[in-house]
């Protein structure tokens, strides 16, 4: 694994992780921290799009990120999609640890299978958990786990559409002092197959559905303008 850091016009200092593997698999073992210290933003993305490969039977991949943002820091976290494909099996957690006064932008979107080469996805082995803590105080935990058939999962109404297949998804968090004053700016962003809530003064928390991944960022990219006010990482535009 790699970390290349592009010049910058601004104060914010971008990093892009790089795995030179190529993809993940079973047995792979990636870990990966990042700390903003005081007074600083941090921008993370990776240079392309993380592919999740077949894992021989019983063998799982682990990936294991922790994020530090310090008082008055930020970080925006921008991977580029994970691409989910049969027979994949992977246990990824996040956890983040916020200062009283640190901000978020947390991002991360989900491709099931690719729709151009008429992938769908009957086996597959997918848990995630997403936490945050301010001060080491929960304030925020989301996990999910889809195992087996997965193209008849996201077809029933209670988990994806039921009128439009769904092949891609994406979770957004923002933890900011200006968190409350996005929220109609952010829905007014995205289709009906997404949802924002404020659960907490300067926490925002959406998720979004669309078909394909093409769909999935025309509802990202100005997402991600709007809530770090400036252009999503360069190598999404690549």
């Amino acid at each position: 694994m790699k970390v290349l850091f592009p010049q910058s016009l601004t104060d914010e200092l971008h990093a892009i992780m790089i795995n030179t593997s190529g993809g993940i698999t079973g047995g792979d073992n990636f870990s990966f921290r990042a700390c903003a210290g005081a007074g600083s933003t941090l921008g993370l993305t990776t240079q392309a799009a993380e592919r999740l490969y077949r894992s021989q039977p019983d063998e799982y991949a682990t990936l294991r990120n922790r994020l530090e943002v310090e008082a008055g820091a930020r970080i925006n976290w921008l991977p580029q999609e994970t691409i989910l494909f049969e027979g994949c099996a992977l246990s990824r957690q996040m956890h983040v640890e916020l200062a009283q006064d640190a901000s978020l932008l947390l991002v991360e979107p989900l491709i099931f299978g690719r729709a151009a080469m008429g992938e769908t996805l009957h086996n597959v082995n997918f848990k995630d958990r997403v936490s945050l803590h301010r001060q080491g105080k929960p304030l925020f935990l989301d996990a999910m786990t889809l195992t087996g058939d997965l193209t008849q999962h996201l077809a029933t109404k209670a988990v994806g559409q039921e009128t439009a297949s769904t092949g891609a998804m994406a979770l957004i968090l923002y933890v900011a002092a200006d968190a409350e004053t996005k929220l109609t700016a952010l829905r007014a962003l995205l289709p009906d197959s997404a949802g924002a809530s404020l659960i907490g003064n300067d926490l925002l928390v959406a998720r979004c559905l669309a078909p394909d991944s093409f769909e999935l960022r025309k509802s990202l990219v100005p997402a991600i303008e709007l809530l770090s006010n400036t252009a999503p990482p360069r190598s999404w535009m690549t």
